[in-house]
């Protein structure tokens, strides 16, 4: 049955085949009786045949329909039982809250992931972290290394910055290439992301947290000073802040970029309500 499926480059599938590390996958994600798993790019079923015997449920989102189907017949008990919902869908398009509403649990996400999409994948994930309590995906090792890296390195960046300040990641083990089919030309590497409900440092205003990040290491060879000029804070004035500017922003810690995004925050809010006042001595009622 397994031979009418073949890997599609245009979806970037590898298939996981070694069934010793879908075993160690499973095992070191520590699956409750009671937990609801949310696999991304089951494929073949690789681990979807361990997860179904250790999860409560499993929902398999799998954008391939010749997979899809290959999971319902290969799956039929646990589907009749609904242990396993197949999803045939884009991933990136589907509803984490509505899937936690409906199981009435937080998710645990899973997954062997179409490497180019990781980037797009990690963020939704942390988008909705209000409802995944974890991530545990396979991904290309630089990647990996670029999610726990350090300030003041090459590989630290947006995805440090936000993967730390949302979360606790952690690099498991290697997983080589014959682990797949196709065999990828990278080593990759098992990563979970534990999502922090209460952090340390607060932000007064994400968005701007989440621009501020993304501006500054859009143009990360500028110092932090010219970066903010691209980016759209209309009246900001960068000479009033404390934070030392002259830097690049694979200089600065979680912390600091926190700190820096509250002051621009702060900043705005009080422009913001100058202008509100500005306007009523204008216009009183």
């Amino acid at each position: 049955m397994d031979q009418i499926i073949r890997p599609r480059k245009s979806l970037g599938q590898n298939f996981l085949v070694d069934d010793n590390i879908a075993r160690k996958i499973v095992r070191t994600a520590e699956i409750d009786p009671k937990d609801a798993v949310l696999e991304i790019g089951p494929g073949k079923g690789a681990l979807t045949k361990y997860l179904v015997e250790q999860a409560k449920v499993v929902v398999a989102v799998e954008i391939d329909e010749r997979a899809a189907q290959l999971l319902v017949r290969r799956f039929e008990k646990e589907c009749a039982a609904k242990r396993l919902l197949v999803v045939r869908q884009d991933i990136l398009e589907v509803d984490f809250l509505k899937i936690s509403k409906e199981l009435r649990s937080s998710l645990r996400v899973v997954g062997n992931i179409p490497y180019y999409i990781t980037s797009p994948i990690l963020f939704k994930t942390i988008e909705q972290r209000e409802v995944v309590r974890d991530l545990m995906m396979l991904m290309q090792l630089e990647v990996g290394k670029r999610i726990v890296a350090k300030p003041d390195t090459k590989d630290y960046g947006i995805l440090s910055v936000f993967c730390q300040y949302y979360g606790t990641p952690k690099l498991l083990f290697k997983v080589p290439p014959k682990a797949f089919s196709p065999a990828p030309k990278v080593v990759s590497v098992l990563l979970r992301l534990d999502l922090i409900q209460k952090r340390v440092y607060e932000l007064l205003d994400e968005e701007i947290f989440v621009a501020l990040v993304r501006g500054t290491f859009g143009k990360r060879r500028k110092t932090l000073r010219n970066g903010l000029r691209y980016l759209s804070f209309e009246g900001l004035d960068s000479s009033k802040l404390r934070s030392d500017l002259s830097r690049r922003p694979e200089q600065l810690s979680i912390h600091e970029f926190v700190e820096l995004s509250n002051e621009i925050s702060q900043q705005l809010k009080e422009l913001c309500v100058q202008r509100s006042s500005d306007e009523h001595m204008e216009n009183p009622r």
